[in-house]
């Protein structure tokens, strides 16, 4: 359970440090279990396995190199049981519903991030909530669990503080030669808007949560190390399907728009102990 001091520091700056909460063992399991699912040994198959740096790719705000590669494995869950039971985490999913302040929580979708060794793409600066265009409010939480080691040389996430409080902007968002964030118009920001980044780095095994509205991009995996990750995308109980442009997931919506977004590839992975359905 986090403090309210934790609270408070996620609600200033988008996204907060958590604790380790996967042992060695555990990592190694999810490694196992992504190396199956990436070399397309298992029966079940998740929603996307792909390179995400390809030409369809929304993250196209930054001229990429054409021999960079970041793996994209979108609902592993659905590939593997063992992914599914990381989403219902029982410490990430308590902690993430205080962060949403809900009492329950839906998978919106999860996501493999995979930079390989040296040639380890980045992924350019955006927002989340504005690439899922078929769900409002903008009230989601991502817990990003390393299963290597993300630091500065491998490519680890970097974050814009305070970015969650001004809206969307990810159609303005670009980047610098060094991998600063930039905004196209600037005068569209808040008078004390600060764009300047900071590093997210992250041990293996540990979580970190960003808020969906937060900027953040990773650069380029320099280095010998792998950098593998796995993210879930979670759904506060209010979350709707209000549809207004294309999404991978928009296929698997049985719901009307304005209904909750529910469903068996939107499963319930958390509701608070006493709460009634």
């Amino acid at each position: 359970m986090l403090s309210q001091a934790q609270i408070a520091e996620f609600e200033k700056n988008g996204f907060l440090k958590g604790d380790v909460v996967l042992s060695d063992a555990e990592v190694e399991e999810l490694r196992e279990e992504l190396d199956k699912v990436m070399n397309g040994e298992t029966v079940k198959k998740p929603v996307l396995n792909h390179n995400m740096l390809g030409s369809d790719s929304p993250y196209d705000n930054m001229k990429m190199v054409a021999s960079a590669k970041v793996v994209q494995i979108v609902n592993i869950w659905l590939a593997s049981d063992r992914f599914l039971q990381h989403a219902g985490h029982p410490t990430i999913c308590e902690e993430v519903a205080q962060l949403c302040h809900s009492n329950s929580l839906r998978i919106w979708h999860d996501q493999i991030q995979y930079k390989p060794p040296i040639t380890g793409g980045p992924t350019a600066w955006h927002q989340d909530h504005p690439l899922w265009p078929i769900i409002q409010p903008a009230d989601l939480v991502s817990a990003w669990v390393a299963l290597d080691d993300a630091v500065i040389e491998n490519g680890c996430m970097w974050m814009v503080p305070g970015s969650h409080k001004w809206g969307n902007h990810q159609r303005y968002l670009s980047s610098t030669k060094d991998f600063k964030p930039f905004h196209k118009q600037p005068e569209m920001l808040p008078n004390n808007a600060n764009v300047e980044a900071v590093p997210f780095e992250i041990k293996k095994g540990q979580v970190g949560y960003h808020h969906c509205l937060t900027w953040h991009g990773s650069p380029h995996n320099r280095s010998e190390m792998k950098r593998r990750a796995i993210a879930v995308h979670y759904m506060p109980g209010h979350t709707r399907y209000e549809p207004i442009g294309e999404h991978v997931m928009l296929s698997y919506v049985n719901v009307k728009p304005g209904e909750l977004l529910v469903g068996d590839h939107f499963p319930e992975v958390y509701r608070k102990q006493g709460v009634q359905v």
